[in-house]
């Protein structure tokens, strides 16, 4: 079966009109794409200003559904940043030439689960029963992108299934109601609701032991990066200081609650599976030769491909780590 990619003309054809449009100019303002629900040490930052402060400008926070719509907005020129963008929406758009890059590693977390309904006796252990069911999932996204490796894992062809494009906030309405069979999300509110009407496929655990594993990176438009290094990297400074200032102090936890739109419980539970890495992290075991980013950065480039938009060769060219230097 081959998924459909809704978006693919749009980045297209947007792509195709920035790629003539006339040089950004230095802004006064940045615009940044972030989600709720994803609780991550910047949002003190957030907070307390500090990146209004280090980068000289007024920044706006606008909160995103999905990473295809933080490609849309970066496309129609609404959004500068898109602060931990998913991998498999950011290669999405590049694969169909959209002017983006990435600046950096957000976060590493275990791959979003997909839960299956409860009451439908499907397991681990015969996953073969999937077949004819009906899965929610938001295409182009990292729930669409583990959701088809656990397929791969457990040997289920994707043509055996019904697949329904839903973000996870409407994907957990149709788990609950029965209306689909399985819900492949993101978001700690969303799980933990989904969780209420089905139990996980595939383990943390198991899915990091069948090499199923996800991070987010920091993307922005090739124009704003040509135009605003300074505030690019400005911007990875100050998020890679609020890592290591929660890292070495918790203090401020309740910022992080209150910004992210949970409780307590399932911000310290989202956040007990984070990998942050720093900056020299980042350069030294992520995008060094053969390093961690470099290399799921092909396999979803792989799968993510179709005919219209076909895997880049090199994917070097859409990286620039010279903004963690």
């Amino acid at each position: 079966m081959k998924l459909p990619h809704k978006f693919a003309g749009i980045f297209a054809a947007t792509a195709t009109a920035l790629a003539v449009s006339a040089p950004a100019k230095a802004v006064d303002e940045v615009n940044v794409a972030f989600f709720l629900e994803w609780a991550t040490p910047n949002m003190i930052a957030k907070v307390e200003k500090a990146y209004d402060d280090a980068m000289g400008v007024k920044v706006n926070w606008v909160n995103f559904e999905a990473g295809t719509q933080m490609t849309e907005a970066m496309l129609a020129g609404d959004i500068d940043i898109s602060y931990s963008q998913g991998l498999a929406p950011f290669i999405t758009g590049v694969n169909a030439n959209a002017p983006i890059k990435t600046v950096g590693i957000a976060v590493g977390y275990p791959a979003n689960p997909c839960i299956v309904r409860s009451g439908s006796g499907i397991t681990i252990d015969n996953a073969s029963e999937l077949e004819g069911k009906t899965v929610a999932v938001p295409l182009a996204t990292m729930a669409d992108y583990s959701f088809r490796m656990q397929m791969r894992a457990l040997d289920v062809d994707l043509a055996d299934l019904t697949i329904v494009d839903q973000v996870p906030a409407d994907a957990v309405v149709s788990l609950t109601d029965g209306s689909v069979d399985v819900a492949c999300i993101f978001g700690g509110d969303a799980v933990k609701n989904a969780l209420e009407a089905g139990e996980k496929l595939m383990s943390d655990e198991q899915m990091q032991e069948a090499g199923i594993i996800s991070f987010d990176v920091v993307s922005v438009t090739d124009a704003f990066a040509k135009a605003n290094p300074d505030l690019v990297r400005a911007f990875m400074e100050v998020t890679d200081e609020a890592n290591a200032a929660f890292a070495a102090d918790q203090s401020k936890l309740d910022l992080i609650v209150a910004e992210s739109g949970m409780d307590k419980e399932t911000t310290m539970n989202q956040m007990a599976d984070f990998v942050l890495p720093s900056n020299e992290e980042q350069l030294n075991d992520y995008f060094s030769d053969g390093g961690l980013a470099a290399q799921a950065i092909a396999i979803v480039g792989g799968a993510f491909a179709t005919d219209d938009n076909p895997a880049l060769e090199d994917y070097s060219k859409v990286i620039d780590t010279s903004f963690l230097k």
